[in-house]
Parts: C-alpha cells; structure tokens; sequence
C-alpha cells in the first residue's frame, strides 16, 4: 500500500507543479499559479503522514517505508530547484522568456557542487526521517529493513560526490563552434 501512496504523492507532486506552471503561464493567473505550486509540498506531508500511520498502526517495515523517507529528502532538498528548473522552461516556451542557459566551466562545476549540497541535505533528511519511523514503530526488530537503505543513500552521496570531483579536475567544456 505504501508503495502506491509513493506513487500518487510523486504523481501529485508533478501534478501541482504543472498546474501551477499553466496556471500562471498558460491562464496569466499569476496568483492562482502560485497556489499551486505552493501545495506541492503537500504531497509531502501526505506520505510522511501515511507512512507514520502504517507504521504506528502496526504495519511491518518494508523498503517501501524506507523508499518513502528516501523520496521525501529528495523532495525537500532538490524541491525548489526542480520547480524552477521548470518554470525556466515553462517561462522560455509560454511566455517569450529567455532560453534557459547551459552550464560550462566553472559554472557547471559550481552547480554540481551545489547538486552535492543538496544531496547531502536529502541524505540528512532521509536518514532522519528513517529514525523518526523506526521509533514511531516501537519495535526495533519490526522496523529493522529502514536500516537497509542507508548504503544505498550513501552511495547516492558517494556518486554525486564523485560527479562533483570529476568536474572540478576536467570542466565541462563548450561544444567548439565550428
């Protein structure tokens, strides 16, 4: 059952976002838009609700649980960042913005740091949230297969890491114009 409240919420989460972008682009509804996209992060809550829920009404942990705790750091700490990654291209398509940039050099590599930032503020966030449902379980052998995701947060962190580390010692280089 988690797994398809992960589903709906990432679901609604993009569904808001959309909406918000028509709204404010497509409708001229400047306010409406914002609305919108403000209830985004209420898909959040919504899973980090229904996750507690399952689990203080005695659900069995499972990696779906964990995967939820997962989603719900990726959301807050990537979140804004996407939602502008879009409106920049929303802004470009609909409404005669100017065309998002592509990143060389120095900025690119600025970015993919900043990208390791926010991974490790959804690592942070995954891992607390892990440990606030394991004690809403009470049971720490019920809860015991959240404790399974950590590797893979962590190799989440490793690998962004490295991305990061790759492109400070080789820039991102523009294409040569020919």
């Amino acid at each position: 059952m988690i797994l398809a409240v992960i589903i709906a919420c990432e679901i609604l989460f993009w569904v808001f976002i959309v909406a918000g972008l028509c709204a404010r682009y497509l409708l001229r509804r400047r306010r409406l838009g914002a609305v919108l996209l403000a209830l985004a992060p209420a898909a959040d809550v919504v899973l980090l609700a229904a996750t507690a829920v399952d689990l203080a009404g005695g659900g069995e942990a499972t990696f779906a649980h964990g995967l939820a705790a997962v989603y719900l750091g990726v959301s807050v700490a990537y979140g804004h960042a996407m939602i502008r990654w879009a409106d920049r291209r929303f802004a470009h398509r609909f409404a005669g913005g100017p065309a998002p940039a592509k990143l060389y050099g120095r900025a690119y590599t600025a970015a993919c740091w900043r990208d390791v930032l926010r991974t490790l503020l959804a690592a942070v966030i995954a891992v607390a949230v892990i440990g606030l449902l394991m004690l809403v379980a009470g049971d720490p052998e019920r809860s015991e297969p959240l404790l399974g995701l950590l590797p893979a947060v962590g190799i989440l962190c490793a690998i962004d890491l490295i991305w990061a580390i790759s492109y400070t010692l080789s820039p991102r280089r523009p294409p040569s114009a020919a």
